[in-house]
């Protein structure tokens, strides 16, 4: 069953209840107080122990089973984008990946190419 947060509106003090997916999100003290619900964002696991110098497939199969957003695994993937760089000074991968893009498009640079 799921925790939910809730905040006293006077004291500020958070407490979480669980409850049931199927109940009504509402919490009421014993003197009457209706409390505020408060909403977080939700948790990811990211595998943490992937290498920088992994494939893309190797990439995608470590990712997709993984809880987490698009955005978190946009923002892996800049991490490991930024190791890269800082042990060749470019990132081979995404030279590559401006490179096809170029080639798809008779030639015409990417628009975030250095190159």
């Amino acid at each position: 069953m799921p925790q939910y947060i809730y905040q006293n509106p006077k004291t500020k003090v958070t407490i979480e209840i669980i409850q049931s997916v199927h109940d009504d999100h509402e919490y009421t003290d014993k003197n009457g107080l209706k409390w505020n619900r408060v909403f977080t964002v939700p948790q990811a696991a990211v595998p943490e122990s992937m290498n920088a110098f992994t494939t893309d497939k190797e990439f995608i199969n470590k990712t997709k089973n993984k809880k987490g957003s698009y955005g978190d695994i946009m923002d892996r993937s800049k991490e490991l984008s930024e190791q890269r760089v800082q042990k060749f000074g470019l990132d081979p991968i995404q030279k590559k990946y401006f490179n096809d893009w170029s080639k798809k498009r008779k030639g015409k640079k990417h628009p975030k190419s250095e190159l």
